[in-house]
């Protein structure tokens, strides 16, 4: 197992490139050299490559080969007049903490490959003359781990057919394309995604947010989409879930949705609960482009919450089974939209949904103590449809806040919007627990007049979605009360 190392300013390719005092100057040095299981690639922070980097051999389970980089300073950059990182046929390979921009093709492309690891790379402004920005194609066991990508042509992550995907802590900006998702899934299975920011708000005339197409067991989960014709399009799936998701800003068409499956081949086996979806178009849509007959079965819609909609929280007009029951719906959404001849069937049954009018809840006044590492505030709340009452809110250094008083248990609690968005999303709490939310201290308080002043956040009544045991508080920021 050797280290190699490669310095854009101070190598040379005649060096030995195994210590950081003799490295390469170029990547053409290391593909000249038969890379052995175990082996290590390390590029020198700052350096600069204006070339493709071929990876030719693979690596082991127990002994990948890994590409990354030394030093103090910038990542180093990989530029390209073709793709960034380009192999066939290699598995086992690691690449970490890299920066790949201004590339023609592709930053990564992988073609028939297997047990890849890219995690904490940077990629910018790739697919300059070929729509790409992470491509891998054939294979199997593929994780993409805190990477960021912005501003590229063409889909920020297009994988096909690879058993195996696992997508988490990533970050995907503005996939430019009228053909570009943020991410394509197409005939992969075994698929996870989790923890990721998808935005396609600043895209140019992008298609949609996350695409999944003919998808085996997946799980798509704690994902923040915004923007698009569309936030989650899994066709022609099984076994698919799709679980506590914030999914808005979608729109542009007629049939924009927030999650759209029963198009493109058989769908069976959905449960899609727990998202958030708002301020776009249709909710669910369970729909097709054309009238070919697929089957739509088991498709169970559940405990969501929908707000700021134009259209219908649920659509369905193509032959299906399921259920629609136990959702939060804004009292200006419409409910359903199901077509007569599937009511009449009763193969989609709708029940228990809630309907939540939003009220208003003032901060008349405020007052923080420090105690070790709680802060401790005092909030006199005014609410619309609840008597005054003052409350406590218990704020943790780490960022977690409570509010604690029984006169509001029994009921639930939804946060919103509070000012410039702070609220980025409902949070039901459970019916005697405490009522908890997202909340930007710094936002709340330091820059709306101090405390003391009144500040306004909405609530409403609606079906808890938590079991007594979870925890209500969410992250905060107490940044804003601690001077």
């Amino acid at each position: 197992m050797t280290t190699y190392y490669v310095n854009s300013a101070t190598g040379s390719n005649s060096n030995g490139g195994t210590s950081a005092d003799t490295p390469f100057a170029t990547f053409s040095a290391v593909e000249a050299l038969k890379l052995q299981p175990g082996d290590t690639v390390l590029l020198a922070a700052g350096s600069v490559f204006n070339e493709q980097f071929d990876i030719k051999y693979s690596g082991t389970v127990s002994a990948p080969i890994t590409i990354g980089s030394y030093g103090v300073g910038d990542a180093p950059v990989i530029h390209s007049p073709g793709d960034g990182i380009h192999s066939l046929y290699a598995s086992n390979i690691v690449i970490e903490n890299i920066k790949i921009s201004d590339t023609e093709g592709a930053a990564i492309y992988g073609g028939t490959v297997s047990n890849w690891t890219v995690r904490n790379v940077e990629i910018d402004h790739t697919g300059l003359s070929r729509s790409g920005s992470v491509t891998f194609r054939t294979g199997s066991n593929l994780t993409i781990e805190n990477t960021t990508i912005n501003d590229v042509n063409g889909d920020g992550m297009w994988i096909e057919k690879i058993n195996g995907v696992t997508l988490v802590n990533n970050t995907v900006t503005n996939a430019h394309g009228t053909a570009a998702d943020a991410i394509q899934i197409n005939d992969s299975s075994n698929i996870f995604i989790s923890g990721n920011t998808l935005d396609q708000t600043g895209a140019s005339t992008p298609k949609g947010v996350l695409t999944l197409i003919r998808p085996v067991n997946a799980v798509i989960e704690d994902n923040v989409l915004t923007g698009g014709g569309f936030g989650i399009s899994a066709q022609a799936g099984t076994n698919i879930t799709i679980h506590d998701n914030d999914i808005s800003g979608y729109g542009g068409y007629s049939w924009s949705y927030g999650i759209g499956l029963g198009d493109s081949g058989d769908t069976r086996d959905y449960d899609i609960a727990g998202n958030y979806i708002h301020d776009g178009v249709w909710g669910v849509s369970v729909s097709s482009a054309g009238t070919t007959s697929y089957v739509r079965e088991n498709i169970d819609v559940h405990n969501n919450t929908f707000d700021d909609l134009t259209q219908a929280a649920l659509k369905v007009d193509r032959p299906a089974s399921g259920a629609f029951h136990d959702n939060a719906i804004a009292s200006d959404v419409t409910p359903y939209s199901i077509s007569p001849a599937i009511i009449a069937a009763g193969t989609f049954p709708v029940s228990n949904n809630t309907t939540f009018e939003d009220t208003e809840f003032r901060v008349a006044s405020l007052n923080a103590q420090v105690s070790g590492e709680t802060v401790h505030v005092t909030a006199d709340l005014t609410t619309t449809g609840h008597d005054n009452q003052k409350d406590k809110i218990a704020l943790d250094k780490a960022g977690h806040a409570n509010f604690l008083d029984d006169s509001v248990f029994g009921e639930t609690l939804q946060l919103r919007h509070f000012g410039h968005d702070v609220f980025d999303r409902h949070e039901p709490t459970p019916k005697g627990g405490d009522h908890g939310a997202a909340v930007d201290f710094a936002d709340l308080f330091a820059d709306k007049g101090g405390l003391g002043e009144s500040h306004h956040l909405e609530i409403a009544d609606a079906a808890s979605h938590h079991g007594e045991a979870d925890a209500a508080g969410t992250p905060g920021h107490p940044d804003g009360l601690l001077h």
